[in-house]
Order: C-alpha cells, then sequence, then structure tokens
C-alpha cells in the first residue's frame, strides 16, 4: 500500500505527491463516477507512443479493430499540442461482467502487416483510458536491498521481438515482430456504504500475443465457441506479423474488488522512483544557497560597510590613491551597450517567470494534476499570453531607465522577437512531423489559434503594460553620471567577462539539475512528473542562487573598477541555459535510445528553447538583484 504524504506537504500546499505517493489525491472540479451492475464502462483509444522515436501517432494509423463510427472526444489545447488523439473503440465491457470476446478478424495486406512490424520495432506503446485513468502495465523491479517492487508502466506495449516459431533463441539470432493480439482488461473497482454502485480504481492491461486457432468457418460465426486456443495463456503460439496475414483480436475482462479509495487511485502511476533522490536535490540545493548566503552576508556586513565608512571618513584628497566600486560612481548608470534588447529580454524574461511560478503553484495546490489531461499545458500558454502586462511593464521601464526614447519598438521587440524566435522553431518541426504522420504535428487550426492568441491577446496587452511602465515615474539616481566615460583599468584573467558568466551560471544549474532529470524523465521517457511540492521549493532555490550569485560577482566586479556591469548582470546567472543544453546533450546519449535524424532535430529543438526559457528566466532574475545591489550601495555613499 502506498504511504501517507508527510504533513511539510500539507504545509506546503503540496497536494501534489512529495516525500511518497500520497492516500488522497485532492483534483478540484473532478466527481467520481459510479457504475451499476451490467452499465457500460468506455473504453478509449489514445495514441501510440515510443521512447525511440518520440513521434505519437493516431491509434488509428494501424489497422486495429474500428467500431462503426469513430468519434473524438473533447480534448482541449494542452492535449492537441501534446499530441494526443482521444477516440471511442468497439470494445464493450459491462460493469461486473467477466467475459471473453472477440472483438475483429483482420486480413492485413502486406503493407499493413510492414506497418506493425515497423512499430513493434521501434518499440511503441498503446495508450488507453478508462473513466479518466491510463491503462498500465505491472511491472517488477528489484531495488538495491533485494526487495522487489511493483511498478506500472503507462499504456502497453504493440508487440515484442523474438525468435522465429521452431527456431531456438540464441546469440545473433534472426529475430521477428510479434503482435499483442489479446488484451486482460484486469480492472478494479470499490465498493461503500458512503455511495451506491461501484467505482474505478484501477485499470491494468495484461497484452498476450496469441495465433488463434478455429474450427470450421469462422467468417460466418465469429463467436469465442468457434476458437481453439481458450483459454487463453502465455503458453500458446504467438502471434507474428510478417507478410500478409489473418489477425483474430480478442479480450477477455477481470473484476477484481479492491479497498483502494477513488481519491487514491492515481497512487500506482506516480511512482518515481527512490523519494530519497529528491531529498537529496533539496537538500543539495540548500547547500549552495547557505554558502552564496554566507559569502553575500560577509560582504554586506562587514566588507561594503569597511567600505562605506572608510569612503564617507575618507578626504577627496586620500580617495585619489584609494581603489574601489566608488571610484566608478559617474558611470555605473551609464546606459549600456543595446539597450533596447536588454530591456526586451528582461521583460520577455519577467513573463516566462511569472507564467512559470503561477504554474507551478496551481500543479502544487492540484489544479493541474496529472488527471487532468492536458491542464498543465493549457495553462501555461494562458498564462505567458496574460502576463504580457508584466512583461510590457518591466520592459518600458528599465529602457526609459536606460534614456531610452523608441518605446514603440522596444514594446514590439518584447512581444515579438523571442516568442517569433520560439514560433519559427516550432514551425519548422512541425513540418517534419507533418511528413511523418505524427499526431504531434499541429493541426492549422491549433496554428491559426496560437498566432490570434498572441496577436490578438498577448501583443496588446504587452503594449498596455508597456504604457503604464513609460508613464511611471523614475526616482532620481542616487550619483550622477559623467559625460566623459571613464576608463577600465587592465582586468585580471579571472575578472574578465566570459570567465565570470561562465563560473556565474554554474551554481543556479546545481541547484536544479537533480530534479531537472526528472523533469526531462518525464517528457521523454513518457513518465508522470507529480511531485510540484519539491518543483515549487526547488524554484525558490533557484531564485535565491541566482539573486545571490549576481550580487557577488557583481560586487566584485565594481570593485575592480569594471562599470560595465548591466549586461554581465544579466548573463551571469542566465548563463545555467547554456549548462542546461549541454546536460541535454548528455541525456541524450546517456538516457535515450534515439536514431531518427528528425526525432533527434525536434529533441534538439526542444531542448534548445528550453534552455532560451531558462537563461532568460535566471538571467532577468540575476539582473534585477544587480540593480536593486548597485542602487542600494551608491544611495549609501556619500559623493561630493
Amino acid at each position: 500500500m502506498p504511504t501517507r504524504t508527510p504533513p511539510w506537504a500539507a504545509v506546503l500546499g503540496a497536494l501534489a505527491l512529495t516525500a511518497g505517493p500520497a492516500r488522497a489525491f485532492y483534483l478540484p472540479g473532478v466527481a467520481p463516477k459510479e457504475f451499476e451492475d451490467g452499465d457500460r464502462v468506455e473504453i478509449k483509444v489514445n495514441k501510440l507512443t515510443s521512447t525511440k522515436t518520440q513521434l505519437p501517432y493516431d491509434y488509428y494509423s494501424l489497422p486495429f479493430c474500428r467500431p462503426s463510427d469513430i468519434l473524438n472526444a473533447a480534448e482541449n489545447l494542452g492535449e492537441v499540442l501534446h499530441g494526443s488523439v482521444i477516440k471511442n473503440s468497439p470494445y464493450d465491457i459491462r460493469m461486473g461482467e467477466s467475459q471473453f470476446k472477440v472483438l475483429c478478424r483482420k486480413e492485413l495486406s502486406e503493407k499493413e502487416a510492414k506497418l506493425f512490424s515497423t512499430r513493434i520495432r521501434e518499440e511503441y506503446r498503446v495508450h488507453m483510458i478508462m473513466d479518466n485513468l491510463p491503462a498500465a502495465t505491472k511491472m517488477y523491479r528489484e531495488m538495491a536491498d533485494g526487495k522487489v517492487v511493483t511498478m506500472y508502466d503507462r499504456g502497453y506495449s504493440l508487440g515484442y521481438m523474438g525468435a522465429p516459431m521452431g527456431v531456438t533463441p540464441g546469440k545473433g539470432a534472426a529475430r521477428q515482430p510479434y503482435l499483442h493480439n489479446h488484451l486482460r482488461f484486469v480492472i478494479k473497482f470499490h465498493k461503500d456504504e458512503s455511495f451506491t454502485g461501484a467505482r474505478i480504481v484501477g485499470f491494468e492491461v495484461e497484452p498476450l500475443s496469441v495465433k488463434h486457432k478455429y474450427k470450421g468457418d469462422f467468417a460466418s460465426d465469429p463467436s469465442p465457441a468457434k476458437l481453439e486456443t481458450v483459454p487463453v495463456g502465455p503458453d500458446l503460439p504467438p502471434q507474428p506479423v510478417s507478410g500478409a496475414s489473418e489477425i483474430i483480436f480478442t479480450y477477455d475482462v477481470k473484476w477484481e474488488h479492491s479497498d483502494i479509495r477513488w481519491a487514491s487511485r492515481w497512487d500506482l502511476y506516480l511512482y518515481m522512483g527512490d523519494d530519497q533522490v529528491h531529498w537529496f536535490s533539496i537538500i543539495n540545493s540548500l547547500a549552495i544557497v547557505l554558502l552564496l548566503t554566507g559569502i553575500v552576508a560577509m560582504i554586506m556586513m562587514r566588507t561594503l560597510r569597511r567600505d562605506l565608512n572608510r569612503y564617507n571618513e575618507a578626504d577627496k584628497e586620500d580617495l585619489q590613491e584609494e581603489s574601489g566600486w566608488k571610484l566608478v560612481h559617474g558611470d555605473v548608470f551609464r546606459p549600456p551597450p543595446m539597450p533596447l534588447l536588454l530591456a526586451s529580454s528582461a521583460g520577455t524574461g519577467v513573463q516566462l517567470f511569472f507564467m512559470s511560478f503561477i504554474s507551478i503553484l496551481c500543479a502544487m495546490l492540484g489544479f493541474l494534476s496529472p488527471a487532468n489531461r492536458g491542464g498543465l499545458l493549457t495553462a501555461t500558454v494562458l498564462l505567458y499570453v496574460l502576463m504580457g502586462i508584466p512583461a510590457g511593464y518591466f520592459s518600458a521601464y528599465l529602457y526609459k531607465s536606460l534614456k531610452g526614447a523608441e518605446w514603440q519598438k522596444c514594446t514590439l521587440t518584447t512581444a515579438l522577437f523571442y516568442p517569433g524566435v520560439v514560433f519559427l522553431v516550432i514551425f519548422l518541426l512541425n513540418f517534419f512531423m507533418w511528413g511523418k504522420g505524427s499526431s504531434a504535428a499541429l493541426p492549422f487550426g491549433t496554428m491559426v489559434a496560437l498566432l490570434a492568441m498572441w496577436f490578438g491577446i498577448s501583443v496588446p496587452l504587452v503594449f498596455l503594460g508597456a504604457f503604464f511602465g513609460y508613464k511611471a515615474k523614475l526616482p532620481d539616481q542616487p550619483v550622477r553620471t559623467n559625460e566623459i566615460p571613464r576608463q577600465v583599468p587592465a582586468q585580471a584573467w579571472y575578472m574578465q567577462g566570459p570567465f565570470n558568466i561562465l563560473m556565474g551560471g554554474i551554481l543556479p544549474f546545481g541547484a536544479i539539475f537533480i530534479e531537472l532529470f526528472f523533469i526531462m524523465t518525464s517528457i521523454w521517457l513518457q513518465r508522470f512528473y507529480y511531485v510540484f511540492g519539491f518543483l515549487m521549493i526547488v524554484l525558490l532555490i533557484l531564485v535565491i542562487t541566482c539573486s545571490e550569485i549576481s550580487i557577488v560577482l557583481c560586487y566584485f566586479q565594481l570593485c575592480n573598477e569594471d562599470y560595465h556591469w548591466w549586461w554581465r548582470a544579466f548573463l551571469t546567472s542566465g548563463s545555467s541555459g547554456l549548462y542546461l543544453f549541454a546536460y541535454s546533450i548528455m541525456y541524450f546519449y546517456t538516457q535515450l535510445e534515439i536514431t531518427n535524424p528528425v526525432t533527434t532535430m525536434i529533441y534538439f529543438g526542444y531542448m534548445g528553447i528550453a534552455a532560451v526559457v531558462f537563461f532568460l528566466i535566471t538571467g532577468t532574475v540575476g539582473f534585477y538583484s544587480s540593480w536593486q545591489f548597485v542602487w542600494t550601495i551608491y544611495s549609501a555613499v556619500k559623493v561630493d
């Protein structure tokens, strides 16, 4: 039985599971459904997925048995973006009725058999849904302590590769594909005095490959009584798919009473391995934060206070031979090169940060749980669009602070530049997915809808925020800027820009890389990610880390009389995006088995977008922290 959620998770609002699978899974707005004996329980088919190709396909892209009328289930934006195509199926299942049925008999052509064979070789899995529960396959994994743990994988394998019938398996022997044409549905239900009927709390699938034999003319009487291969078991000859052939699809249903309550039925899908790894991630991140906090505290309480006392008490003549951050007071607020790009980058970073924070917060509170299919992706897209107001405000305010006058151009750049680059990359990748016939390819209508949201909602909101940002009154700068720029003295190699920038990104990335592994596993290896309580903590630690490392390096830079801190502050913590992309390369070669060039292009295209998003968020946090730090220290020093 799953363990109970620890108390601290409730304090944090982490209704998504944290230190272990929860005993209760709360999903606002979703109510349980009770079934009476004999009620039809519908099975919907979703899609075919493979961790090798990363290209999902429609279930009926393969010649499975079909109902008389194929109906599309209602899908939200997130499901479409995720490549889900949910449709009805011909399975006829009645509550509480254990049965064996013949689904259909298919005469496969050479082309259809080859397509089945290809998908089996590519290790595709079939996904189904019953009462909003995805089909799961049991697995057994032996842990390091020798304990065997029961785990569940989403969907069931389409087939497997095995030795040809009559051939003894051996090393280097040829293998041929076998199709899982018989499904055993193990449906678990729960009954209680508090409600009538029964609630479905488990949907397991046991796939089997059986080469059915039948008596007489099966086409005239397609009933289970005609089959000689009943009951079905693993000892029967498997069903190969090689060349034109006949395949009979069958299924049987087994009902099991379960003590699992409806609120806990998702627990079996949400096991993500050793929970100590997540705790190690938090402790690792906290250690980094404590280290940086100590350094910042030392700078603030000792070094900076000593500097302020010396600068405020020393005579002007004494300062001629001094060195330090006060000597660049006449240049520290000099506008940097490319102020428009800096302002638009910071504005987009603010937009992405608020989008990420609110999305994770809603997921942590249970509103965007895995049970709400496509909810997280839909909310993320909508929040990005709505966060155009803070993006426009912060970009315009910063641009005005940097003496910029072309606020319309700055606003257009904020609204169009980075979203345009991302949309262009997705649009190009979409062509390749269209060419492969994948359901992950966005339909034309969805592309139009996204463009309408972008230009119809996001862009006007950015302009609205920019209007208020440019109208906002700027406070007087703590020091005046000299007309003639001060010459920057020669810097030691370890104080050079590229070295500082690369070193600055290591600690923010180190604070999140363990949790990043689980996130990438959920995306590319078809796992559920649910520990949003942990993710919120990691996000807060990341914000603190970016702030502190940017402040520390900015202080060292100013102490060396280098006043070009604007872009350096943004790039210092933002360089963690570069490490994220480098990590994605390592992950590609160590965790994935992708060999298809199109899939490789899709993987690195999407990971490139993720790296840019991470760069903008972390860079923006570091930049605004450094800006506040610089403003504070120069407000405290006396300048003649």
